[in-house]
């Protein structure tokens, strides 16, 4: 296997190949509805059917990454996603467009699977995640700015990831060939043998939950933000490709200044205030008549949202270092990303954009609180309880906080205590000063 740095240039451009159809959402939705005459609700199922596949890869491929190998796995999910997507982009058959979906989806959930694992096994997650962001979110920018220009239909946007996907192929090279025995030797510590039970499970489970309903709510706005700025706000398609590329340049900061703040503020308050802030930017942009509400709500809500998600993910990586909650945690948001378009387009067309704003409004504010229960509750305490007590109080604390190894080679919380026996010592039998000596290479026992 390769050295860790020269293996995160193949796990970024992974990672930016499996998330780019989530980011491409929007335009995919809206000219599925303008280029094969679909309605808003079926355009968004086909939406939440192409991530449906992509969450249902996450979920299969959970626990066997390592045993398929990174660059099978990757390749088999490259392959998916050139076949997929390149057939959908080059019919016009509403079938066949759906089914290609389908193989795309479950191809970039494979290819997200294997990225995810990989960068889990990092020393630094997060760093890591961010970089995967800050790629993706500069791949759907220029997208964003160049597909308008290139002409209407459907096919544009699901030939631009099949082109993605194959651009990422020659990259794989870099990946290991075969399962990670030596990663895992070197990564996983000597108590958690391959095969153990997944640790933190109260912890990752509260967390899966939680960001499916926040990847739904986020995605519900997402998927219907083109026709908000087309039909609400009266904007032409180029004006609101152009508001997208400026919001998903606002997250290329965003990212950027999670990058350098890291962990000094921890978790907790990164995930709890900036979803707050979403919700806040979900309303605005929801109740936009014009363009610069329109682009205020849109620009600020995607200068936060990766910089939440990209925590969220460290946060999911550092549960386990075999990767496994990341995969799980990644595929559970997009099952929520899967159902977001569909939600977006029953609760607009129930209660119009404004009042589909404030439903997702109340329901990031709720599952804020859990997910940053779960932040505080594991970030920053690698250390069993009460070692730090017994082991060096607040200084030892500190450094289990802020040290850059992996969690992994550290007792986990949760985890049992090694026993201490007492050994009474007679009173009269005290030993002294003469009966210690120093110890000698040559001595035995």
């Amino acid at each position: 296997m390769l050295s860790r740095p020269r293996a995160l240039g193949p796990l970024v451009a992974l990672f930016t190949a499996g998330y780019l159809a989530p980011y491409l959402l929007p335009t995919v939705v809206g000219r599925l509805s303008a280029g094969l005459g679909l309605t808003p609700a079926q355009a968004g199922l086909a939406g939440s059917v192409l991530l449906l596949a992509s969450a249902c890869a996450g979920f299969t491929l959970a626990a066997r990454v390592e045993r398929i190998g990174p660059r099978r796995g990757a390749r088999i999910g490259l392959l998916a996603m050139a076949v997929g997507y390149g057939t959908a982009a080059l019919t016009a058959t509403v079938p066949l467009v759906v089914g290609g979906a389908i193989v795309g989806g479950f191809g970039s959930g494979t290819a997200t699977a294997v990225a995810a694992t990989g960068i889990a096994a990092r020393r630094d997650p997060h760093r890591a995640s961010t970089l995967g962001l800050l790629s993706v979110s500069a791949a759907a920018g220029a997208l964003y700015l160049t597909l308008p220009h290139l002409g209407s239909g459907h096919a544009l946007p699901f030939a631009a990831i099949a082109l993605a996907a194959v651009l990422v192929w020659p990259l794989t090279a870099g990946l290991a060939s075969g399962p990670r025995r030596g990663a895992a030797r070197a990564t996983v510590p000597v108590a958690d043998p391959a095969g153990s039970p997944l640790p933190h499970r109260r912890s990752g489970l509260v967390l899966a939950v939680g960001i499916v309903l926040w990847s739904m709510a986020q995605n519900a706005l997402w998927g219907v933000s083109g026709r908000i700025g087309l039909t609400q706000a009266g904007l032409s398609e180029v004006t609101v490709g152009a508001v997208f590329a400026v919001a998903l340049g606002a997250g290329l900061l965003g990212v950027t200044a999670a990058g350098a703040l890291g962990a000094r503020l921890g978790r907790a308050v990164p995930i709890g205030a900036g979803t707050a802030i979403i919700a806040c930017c979900v309303l605005l942009s929801s109740a936009a008549g014009s363009l610069p509400a329109f682009a205020t709500g849109e620009v600020l809500w995607n200068l936060f949202y990766p910089v939440v998600l990209s925590y969220l993910l460290g946060l999911a990586a550092s549960l386990d270092p075999r990767g496994r909650w990341a995969v799980l945690v990644g595929s559970a948001s997009s099952l929520g990303v899967a159902c977001g378009p569909v939600v977006g387009s029953v609760l607009s067309e129930a209660a119009g954009y404004p009042g589909m704003g404030r439903v997702l409004c109340v329901v990031l504010l709720l599952v804020a609180a859990p997910m940053t229960a779960v932040a505080l509750h594991t970030s920053g305490r690698p250390l069993v309880p009460g070692s730090v007590r017994r082991r060096g109080g607040a200084p030892a604390a500190v450094v289990a906080g802020t040290t850059t190894a992996s969690t992994g080679l550290l007792p986990q919380i949760g985890a049992p205590e090694q026993e201490v026996a007492e050994v009474a010592v007679p009173a009269a039998r005290r030993a002294g000063q003469r009966s210690f000596r120093l110890a000698r290479p040559s001595d035995r026992g």
